[in-house]
């Protein structure tokens, strides 16, 4: 079974909301700055997002591990 990209980048997504939590938490944690961390925490959203979705189509090429039912 192969997720389409629809899939894929709903999961993106979900995954970013719960992950940038953390990294909001732990990055106003160390520095203190509501700013900071803020700032550390949008473009990790950016970033990662675009990441994961090209990592998730990249590994749907993959057969390794799956199961067709």
């Amino acid at each position: 079974m192969i997720a389409n990209k629809t899939r894929s980048f709903v999961k993106a997504i979900s995954w970013r909301i719960l992950a940038s939590a953390d990294t909001f938490l732990i990055s106003y944690i160390i520095t203190g700055k509501l700013s900071w961390a803020g700032s550390i925490t949008l473009l990790e959203i950016i970033t990662k997002t675009v990441l994961y979705y090209l990592h998730e189509r990249g590994w749907n090429r993959i057969s390794w591990g799956t199961v067709n039912r």
